[in-house]
């Protein structure tokens, strides 16, 4: 018996070449990420700072995505049949809660600010979100090209891609700032960002969510997959029917499937195999096929008194 009865299926959505986009990503925002720090903490900017703690998670999402990388390769042994191919909704599900935080606490310390705002240095904010819109555009555009099938790359892509929004939006409120004098634009922008972390949020809970609850993939019809395997000439009834995510890019299937007696169980399970495949693209299946039990007519005493009425 072979070590990995799935071995002959590819489930691997990421290559070294992601790895590498990943990394220049990462040491792109590590970088701006402290000199941000700096530059909020001189210009006593809410924005900086907050887009600087939104990088953090980013470099978090960033430096998880590398490892689970590692670690949703490694071939599956011993009692992880599946492998460590989970890890990364794991990971999704631990960017989604920290960014979550995050944006609790901007909100807190943006509103805070609305009713006392503090000075705010306008040019030092329009400096460096422009700088960070620069750096921002390097690395979404690093992210975009790689293979974004994975839960784990979007989820990074999504981060970078949220920061770039943001420092737009500490940008303009730097303008804001400078041409009107108007000092709580940095606390509005500061509660738009957060905005935007929450609905990020949102997108990496529901989605990893959706995986750890077992439901079928999103944009997949069980209904229809049912009736797909249903109208299949030879089978007479389809029940236990379950799709789920293993993980990004690896949708499974298991049913129970009853033919017509004297049929080819194996020749229709390669049937409905290959139908599965083709027009769902579901390659890890499970299916029982078995002959439909003959219905007997029994005539026994019962009968014979209905049939005297």
């Amino acid at each position: 018996m072979s070590e990995d009865p799935h071995s002959g299926h590819s489930h691997s959505v990421t290559s070294e070449t992601d790895t590498r986009r990943l990394t220049i990503a990462l040491g792109l925002i590590l970088a701006f990420m402290a000199a941000e720090v700096v530059a909020g903490i001189l210009a006593h900017s809410l924005a900086l700072l907050s887009d600087a703690a939104h990088m953090l998670t980013d470099a978090g999402a960033l430096g998880l995505s590398l490892v689970v990388i590692r670690l949703a390769a490694r071939p599956s042994k011993g009692d992880l049949t599946f492998g460590l191919k989970r890890t990364e909704i794991l990971s999704a599900q631990a960017n989604g809660a920290t960014l979550l935080v995050l944006a609790g606490l901007i909100v807190y310390e943006g509103i805070r600010r609305l009713v006392v705002p503090p000075q705010a240095q306008g040019t030092v904010i329009l400096i460096v979100a422009l700088v960070g819109i620069l750096v921002n555009v390097v690395a979404t555009w690093q992210l975009s090209e790689a293979n974004r099938a994975s839960m784990n790359v979007e989820g990074s892509f999504q981060h970078i891609l949220t920061d770039l929004l943001a420092f737009i939006f500490t940008a303009i409120a730097a303008v804001v700032i400078l041409t009107t004098g108007f000092i709580r634009a940095d606390a509005i922008a500061s509660l738009i960002v957060a905005a935007i972390m929450f609905r990020a949020a949102y997108g990496l809970l529901r989605d990893s969510g959706r995986v750890l609850l077992e439901a079928a993939p999103e944009g997949m019809s069980v209904t229809e997959i049912g009736e797909a395997l249903a109208r299949h000439p030879h089978v007479s009834d389809v029940h236990d029917l379950h799709v789920w995510t293993i993980s990004s890019g690896f949708p499974s299937l298991s049913a129970h499937v009853l033919v017509h007696p004297g049929d080819d169980c194996h020749a229709i399970r390669r049937e409905l195999e290959q139908m599965l495949q083709q027009r769902f693209d579901i390659e890890h299946t499970t299916l029982q096929v078995d002959h439909e039990t003959p219905r007997v007519l029994r005539i026994g005493a019962a009968a014979s008194e209905h049939i005297g009425h």
